[in-house]
Protein backbone atom coordinates (compact mmCIF):
# COMPACT_ATOMS: atom_id res chain seq x y z
CA UNK A 1 0.00 0.00 0.00
CA UNK A 2 2.91 2.35 0.73
CA UNK A 3 4.34 1.82 -2.76
CA UNK A 4 0.92 2.21 -4.40
CA UNK A 5 0.26 5.43 -2.52
CA UNK A 6 3.71 6.77 -3.42
CA UNK A 7 3.18 5.94 -7.11
CA UNK A 8 -0.20 7.68 -7.10
CA UNK A 9 1.24 10.79 -5.43
CA UNK A 10 4.16 10.92 -7.86
CA UNK A 11 1.76 10.56 -10.80
CA UNK A 12 -0.31 13.39 -9.35
CA UNK A 13 2.77 15.60 -9.06
CA UNK A 14 3.67 14.93 -12.70
CA UNK A 15 0.08 15.60 -13.79
CA UNK A 16 0.09 18.89 -11.87
CA UNK A 17 3.30 19.91 -13.60
CA UNK A 18 1.88 19.13 -17.04
CA UNK A 19 -1.40 20.84 -16.10
CA UNK A 20 0.41 24.09 -15.33
CA UNK A 21 2.19 23.79 -18.67
CA UNK A 22 -1.17 23.24 -20.40
CA UNK A 23 -2.69 26.33 -18.80
CA UNK A 24 0.22 28.39 -20.02
CA UNK A 25 0.64 27.01 -23.53
CA UNK A 26 -2.05 24.45 -24.25
CA UNK A 27 -1.02 21.00 -25.48
CA UNK A 28 2.34 22.35 -26.60
CA UNK A 29 2.92 23.84 -23.17
CA UNK A 30 2.14 20.52 -21.52
CA UNK A 31 4.67 18.72 -23.71
CA UNK A 32 7.30 21.39 -23.07
CA UNK A 33 6.65 21.03 -19.33
CA UNK A 34 7.17 17.28 -19.61
CA UNK A 35 10.47 17.81 -21.44
CA UNK A 36 11.60 20.31 -18.79
CA UNK A 37 10.70 17.83 -16.03
CA UNK A 38 12.69 15.08 -17.74
CA UNK A 39 15.72 17.36 -18.21
CA UNK A 40 15.75 18.64 -14.62
CA UNK A 41 15.36 15.13 -13.23
CA UNK A 42 18.16 13.85 -15.46
CA UNK A 43 20.44 16.56 -14.11
CA UNK A 44 19.38 15.81 -10.53
CA UNK A 45 19.90 12.07 -11.11
CA UNK A 46 23.61 12.57 -11.73
CA UNK A 47 24.39 15.53 -9.48
CA UNK A 48 22.00 15.69 -6.52
CA UNK A 49 24.15 13.68 -4.10
CA UNK A 50 27.30 15.74 -4.67
CA UNK A 51 25.31 18.97 -4.44
CA UNK A 52 23.63 18.25 -1.11
CA UNK A 53 26.77 16.81 0.51
CA UNK A 54 28.73 19.88 -0.54
CA UNK A 55 25.93 22.14 0.70
CA UNK A 56 26.29 20.75 4.22
CA UNK A 57 30.09 20.67 4.16
CA UNK A 58 30.11 16.89 4.60
CA UNK A 59 33.52 15.19 4.48
CA UNK A 60 34.02 11.54 3.67
CA UNK A 61 35.49 9.25 6.32
CA UNK A 62 36.96 5.74 6.18
CA UNK A 63 38.10 2.98 8.53
CA UNK A 64 41.24 4.90 9.37
CA UNK A 65 39.60 8.22 10.25
CA UNK A 66 36.33 6.88 11.78
CA UNK A 67 36.67 3.13 12.38
CA UNK A 68 33.69 2.77 14.76
CA UNK A 69 31.27 4.62 12.50
CA UNK A 70 32.37 3.02 9.24
CA UNK A 71 32.44 -0.42 10.84
CA UNK A 72 28.88 0.03 12.08
CA UNK A 73 27.67 1.13 8.65
CA UNK A 74 29.44 -1.83 7.03
CA UNK A 75 27.85 -4.31 9.45
CA UNK A 76 24.35 -2.94 8.89
CA UNK A 77 24.83 -2.69 5.12
CA UNK A 78 25.74 -6.36 5.14
CA UNK A 79 22.58 -7.18 7.06
CA UNK A 80 20.55 -5.16 4.56
CA UNK A 81 22.30 -6.93 1.64
CA UNK A 82 23.43 -3.59 0.27
CA UNK A 83 26.75 -2.48 -1.23
CA UNK A 84 28.83 -0.52 1.25
CA UNK A 85 27.78 3.14 0.91
CA UNK A 86 30.15 6.04 1.27
CA UNK A 87 30.13 7.50 4.78
CA UNK A 88 30.19 11.24 5.45
CA UNK A 89 30.30 13.36 8.59
CA UNK A 90 28.87 16.88 8.87
CA UNK A 91 30.31 19.27 11.45
CA UNK A 92 26.89 20.16 12.84
CA UNK A 93 25.81 20.27 16.50
CA UNK A 94 22.21 19.24 15.78
CA UNK A 95 21.92 15.43 15.81
CA UNK A 96 20.56 14.33 12.44
CA UNK A 97 21.31 12.20 9.41
CA UNK A 98 20.30 11.62 5.80
CA UNK A 99 21.02 9.32 2.88
CA UNK A 100 21.52 10.32 -0.73
CA UNK A 101 22.56 8.83 -4.06
CA UNK A 102 20.86 7.76 -7.28
CA UNK A 103 20.97 4.02 -6.51
CA UNK A 104 22.37 1.58 -3.92
CA UNK A 105 25.62 1.29 -5.88
CA UNK A 106 26.19 5.06 -5.67
CA UNK A 107 24.76 5.84 -2.24
CA UNK A 108 26.04 7.80 0.72
CA UNK A 109 25.06 8.06 4.38
CA UNK A 110 25.79 11.33 6.17
CA UNK A 111 25.59 11.88 9.93
CA UNK A 112 26.25 14.97 12.03
CA UNK A 113 28.84 15.19 14.78
CA UNK A 114 25.94 15.98 17.10
CA UNK A 115 24.38 12.61 16.29
CA UNK A 116 27.63 10.79 17.02
CA UNK A 117 28.15 12.60 20.30
CA UNK A 118 24.64 12.42 21.72
CA UNK A 119 23.42 8.94 20.77
CA UNK A 120 24.46 5.57 22.13
CA UNK A 121 25.82 2.97 19.73
CA UNK A 122 22.46 1.19 19.69
CA UNK A 123 20.55 4.36 18.85
CA UNK A 124 23.07 5.29 16.17
CA UNK A 125 22.65 1.81 14.70
CA UNK A 126 18.90 2.39 14.52
CA UNK A 127 19.39 5.70 12.69
CA UNK A 128 21.87 4.23 10.21
CA UNK A 129 19.56 1.27 9.57
CA UNK A 130 16.76 3.75 8.79
CA UNK A 131 18.97 5.55 6.26
CA UNK A 132 20.04 2.25 4.70
CA UNK A 133 16.34 1.39 4.37
CA UNK A 134 15.87 4.57 2.33
CA UNK A 135 18.69 3.40 0.06
CA UNK A 136 17.31 -0.13 -0.28
CA UNK A 137 13.82 1.26 -1.08
CA UNK A 138 15.34 3.66 -3.66
CA UNK A 139 13.81 6.55 -1.72
CA UNK A 140 16.91 8.69 -2.23
CA UNK A 141 16.19 8.87 -5.96
CA UNK A 142 12.43 9.23 -5.41
CA UNK A 143 12.83 12.18 -3.05
CA UNK A 144 15.25 13.85 -5.46
CA UNK A 145 12.68 13.52 -8.25
CA UNK A 146 9.83 14.90 -6.13
CA UNK A 147 11.90 17.81 -4.88
CA UNK A 148 12.98 18.63 -8.43
CA UNK A 149 9.43 18.43 -9.76
CA UNK A 150 8.09 20.57 -6.91
CA UNK A 151 10.73 23.22 -7.58
CA UNK A 152 10.05 23.12 -11.32
CA UNK A 153 6.31 23.57 -10.72
CA UNK A 154 6.97 26.67 -8.64
CA UNK A 155 9.23 28.07 -11.35
CA UNK A 156 6.73 27.25 -14.10
CA UNK A 157 3.85 28.81 -12.16
CA UNK A 158 5.79 32.05 -11.74
CA UNK A 159 6.58 31.97 -15.46
CA UNK A 160 2.86 31.60 -16.15
CA UNK A 161 2.11 34.63 -13.99
CA UNK A 162 4.13 36.82 -16.33
CA UNK A 163 3.10 35.29 -19.64
CA UNK A 164 -0.14 33.43 -19.05
CA UNK A 165 -2.19 36.54 -18.49
CA UNK A 166 -1.31 37.90 -21.93
CA UNK A 167 -2.82 35.03 -23.93
CA UNK A 168 -6.30 36.42 -24.14
CA UNK A 169 -8.95 33.68 -24.33
CA UNK A 170 -6.33 30.97 -24.78
CA UNK A 171 -4.66 31.40 -21.41
CA UNK A 172 -5.79 31.39 -17.83
CA UNK A 173 -6.06 35.18 -17.72
CA UNK A 174 -4.69 37.48 -15.05
CA UNK A 175 -6.85 36.13 -12.23
CA UNK A 176 -6.20 32.55 -13.29
CA UNK A 177 -2.48 33.22 -13.49
CA UNK A 178 -2.44 34.64 -9.95
CA UNK A 179 -4.34 31.63 -8.64
CA UNK A 180 -2.04 29.28 -10.54
CA UNK A 181 1.06 30.98 -9.10
CA UNK A 182 -0.31 30.46 -5.56
CA UNK A 183 -2.10 27.11 -5.78
CA UNK A 184 0.24 25.13 -8.05
CA UNK A 185 3.34 25.43 -5.79
CA UNK A 186 1.14 24.82 -2.74
CA UNK A 187 -0.27 21.65 -4.30
CA UNK A 188 3.20 20.50 -5.28
CA UNK A 189 4.47 21.10 -1.75
CA UNK A 190 1.61 19.11 -0.24
CA UNK A 191 2.20 16.17 -2.59
CA UNK A 192 5.95 16.26 -1.92
CA UNK A 193 5.37 16.23 1.82
CA UNK A 194 2.83 13.42 1.56
CA UNK A 195 5.36 11.30 -0.36
CA UNK A 196 8.04 12.10 2.21
CA UNK A 197 5.85 11.08 5.14
CA UNK A 198 4.88 7.83 3.41
CA UNK A 199 8.48 6.89 2.79
CA UNK A 200 9.53 7.71 6.37
CA UNK A 201 7.10 5.15 7.77
CA UNK A 202 8.40 2.55 5.29
CA UNK A 203 12.04 3.32 6.17
CA UNK A 204 11.30 3.09 9.89
CA UNK A 205 9.77 -0.35 9.38
CA UNK A 206 12.56 -1.73 7.23
CA UNK A 207 15.23 -0.04 9.35
CA UNK A 208 13.81 -1.68 12.47
CA UNK A 209 13.99 -5.05 10.74
CA UNK A 210 17.57 -4.45 9.57
CA UNK A 211 18.87 -3.55 13.02
CA UNK A 212 16.73 -6.19 14.71
CA UNK A 213 15.70 -3.90 17.57
CA UNK A 214 13.08 -1.34 16.42
CA UNK A 215 13.07 0.40 19.80
CA UNK A 216 16.68 1.49 19.31
CA UNK A 217 15.43 3.66 16.46
CA UNK A 218 12.43 4.82 18.51
CA UNK A 219 14.72 6.02 21.30
CA UNK A 220 16.95 7.82 18.79
CA UNK A 221 13.95 9.61 17.26
CA UNK A 222 12.98 11.00 20.67
CA UNK A 223 16.47 12.36 21.27
CA UNK A 224 16.84 13.84 17.79
CA UNK A 225 13.45 15.54 17.87
CA UNK A 226 14.17 17.04 21.28
CA UNK A 227 17.47 18.46 20.05
CA UNK A 228 15.87 19.84 16.87
CA UNK A 229 13.76 22.09 19.09
CA UNK A 230 16.86 23.48 20.80
CA UNK A 231 19.80 23.30 18.38
CA UNK A 232 19.39 25.22 15.11
CA UNK A 233 20.73 23.84 11.85
CA UNK A 234 21.58 27.06 10.02
CA UNK A 235 22.48 25.39 6.73
CA UNK A 236 19.10 23.65 6.68
CA UNK A 237 17.41 26.97 7.45
CA UNK A 238 19.10 28.45 4.39
CA UNK A 239 18.05 25.46 2.27
CA UNK A 240 14.60 24.39 3.52
CA UNK A 241 14.01 22.36 0.36
CA UNK A 242 16.38 19.72 1.73
CA UNK A 243 14.52 19.30 5.06
CA UNK A 244 12.67 16.20 3.87
CA UNK A 245 15.95 14.32 3.46
CA UNK A 246 16.75 14.20 7.18
CA UNK A 247 15.48 11.56 9.58
CA UNK A 248 13.83 14.34 11.65
CA UNK A 249 12.82 17.75 10.29
CA UNK A 250 15.89 19.94 10.98
CA UNK A 251 13.96 23.20 10.66
CA UNK A 252 11.38 23.23 13.42
CA UNK A 253 11.36 19.81 15.00
CA UNK A 254 7.57 20.03 15.39
CA UNK A 255 6.03 16.58 15.30
CA UNK A 256 2.47 17.36 14.23
CA UNK A 257 1.10 15.04 11.57
CA UNK A 258 -0.58 17.59 9.30
CA UNK A 259 -0.48 18.69 5.69
CA UNK A 260 2.41 21.09 6.19
CA UNK A 261 5.02 18.85 7.79
CA UNK A 262 7.73 17.00 5.90
CA UNK A 263 7.81 14.18 8.45
CA UNK A 264 5.20 12.12 10.27
CA UNK A 265 4.54 12.73 13.94
CA UNK A 266 7.37 11.26 15.96
CA UNK A 267 4.89 9.74 18.39
CA UNK A 268 3.11 8.03 15.48
CA UNK A 269 6.43 6.69 14.25
CA UNK A 270 7.28 5.40 17.72
CA UNK A 271 3.88 3.70 17.99
CA UNK A 272 4.51 1.93 14.67
CA UNK A 273 7.96 0.86 15.85
CA UNK A 274 6.52 -0.46 19.11
CA UNK A 275 4.07 -2.54 17.11
CA UNK A 276 6.88 -3.82 14.90
CA UNK A 277 8.93 -4.67 18.00
CA UNK A 278 6.05 -6.76 19.32
CA UNK A 279 5.67 -8.50 15.95
CA UNK A 280 9.38 -9.35 15.81
CA UNK A 281 9.38 -10.49 19.41
CA UNK A 282 12.25 -8.10 20.12
CA UNK A 283 13.18 -7.34 23.68
CA UNK A 284 11.43 -4.08 24.53
CA UNK A 285 13.57 -1.08 25.32
CA UNK A 286 12.57 1.27 28.15
CA UNK A 287 9.32 3.09 27.46
CA UNK A 288 9.79 5.88 24.92
CA UNK A 289 8.17 9.02 26.19
CA UNK A 290 9.21 12.51 27.23
CA UNK A 291 12.81 13.56 26.63
CA UNK A 292 13.60 13.77 30.34
CA UNK A 293 13.25 10.00 30.52
CA UNK A 294 16.41 9.72 28.46
CA UNK A 295 19.55 11.08 30.10
CA UNK A 296 22.45 12.08 27.89
CA UNK A 297 24.20 8.73 28.34
CA UNK A 298 21.31 6.95 26.59
CA UNK A 299 18.58 4.60 27.85
CA UNK A 300 20.67 1.43 27.70
CA UNK A 301 22.97 1.67 30.70
CA UNK A 302 25.28 -1.20 31.61
CA UNK A 303 23.09 -3.93 30.19
CA UNK A 304 22.80 -2.58 26.65
CA UNK A 305 24.00 -4.56 23.68
CA UNK A 306 25.17 -3.45 20.26
CA UNK A 307 23.65 -4.78 17.04
CA UNK A 308 25.74 -7.93 17.24
CA UNK A 309 28.30 -7.15 19.90
CA UNK A 310 28.60 -8.31 23.47
CA UNK A 311 27.48 -6.31 26.49
CA UNK A 312 28.64 -2.73 26.61
CA UNK A 313 30.88 -2.22 29.62
CA UNK A 314 30.26 0.77 31.85
CA UNK A 315 27.84 3.66 31.34
CA UNK A 316 26.79 4.18 27.74
CA UNK A 317 28.14 7.57 26.75
CA UNK A 318 27.91 6.82 23.04
CA UNK A 319 30.48 4.94 20.96
CA UNK A 320 32.77 7.91 20.34
CA UNK A 321 33.69 9.37 23.74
Amino acid sequence: MNYLRTAMLLAGLTALFMGVGYLIGGATGAMIALVIAAATNLFAYWNSDRAVLSMYGAHQVDRQSAPELVGLVAELAGRAQLPMPRVFVMDEAQPNAFATGRNPENAAVAVTTGLMNQLSREELAGVIAHELAHIKNHDTLLMTITATLAGAISMLAQFGMFFGGNRGNNGPGIVGSILMMILAPLGAMLVQMAISRTREYAADNLGGRIVGQPMWLASALVKIEGAAHQVPNFEAERNPGTAHMFIINPLSGHGVDNLFTTHPSTQNRIAALQQLSAELGAQAAPSVGANENYPSQGPWGRSSRGPSSGPVRGPSRGPWG
